[in-house]
């Protein structure tokens, strides 16, 4: 049977193609991305108001500093939480196992960037580089040890004087580290655009996961979900 012009009938619709076939492959699902966004959310509150809270100027301008006490104590001790709901997900259990896998790709990796190469092919990594393991496992030792600090800090009449002032000073100097670990982070993310699109959208470009991240199984057939080492 023939057509005329003009005579396509509904299956002529043209629909708009997914990402995937747009050369787009997805990164992270919506339960990774709502714990990095709730994580990063309580973070980045809690140093706000650790901020307001141990410099003067932003002390007077802010005021209210019980306020802002009670804001800081609870922001810090709810951090954890939407990682440990996330792991009620498979997708954010299978992220989290690829954080904590450190191979010989991610030595090669260290050892091009303290050698500052940037030739292709130089900093092998998987779905997660080495940087992004090693800062991950950075905030999840940190994040206790600021939380019973914390605690100690909080709840003075158990603790003796001692454990106080040792808490005290650990928890003012590690959140130092912190602030200045959080801020050499958001300024790589800022410094790739695809990354921090993969982390907004859930999908990133086909090629740019080829560079970056090479030993990332993306599979040729966009319906097959990409896989890990």
């Amino acid at each position: 049977m023939t057509s005329t012009p003009g005579s396509a009938g509904p299956t002529a619709v043209t629909t708009p193609p997914r990402p995937e076939a747009r050369g787009r492959v997805p990164r992270f699902g919506r339960p990774v991305r709502l714990v990095h966004r709730g994580t990063a959310a309580l973070t980045l509150l809690c140093v706000a108001t650790a901020a307001c809270l141990y410099v003067p100027q932003l002390a007077e301008l802010v005021g209210r500093r019980h306020l802002v006490v009670t804001v800081h104590e609870w922001s810090g001790l709810l951090i954890p939480v939407p990682l440990l709901a996330g792991l009620f997900s498979r997708a954010v259990r299978g992220d989290v196992s690829r954080l904590n896998r450190f191979g010989p790709h991610d030595r090669t990796w260290l050892r091009a960037v303290r050698h500052r190469d940037h030739r292709p092919g130089s900093r092998p990594a998987g779905k997660f580089n080495a940087g992004q393991k090693l800062y991950a496992a950075w905030i999840a030792g940190a994040v206790p040890v600021m939380a019973g600090t914390g605690l100690l800090m909080w709840f003075t009449g158990p603790a003796p004087l001692m454990w106080r002032t040792g808490a005290t000073f650990v928890h003012d100097w590690l959140a130092l580290a912190i602030g200045i670990v959080l801020g050499g982070h958001i300024a790589m993310a800022y410094a790739d655009p695809e990354a921090r699109r993969g982390m907004r959208t859930g999908s990133v470009e086909r090629r740019w996961a080829r560079r970056e991240h090479a030993l990332w199984r993306i599979p040729a057939d966009p319906a097959e979900p990409p896989e890990d080492r």
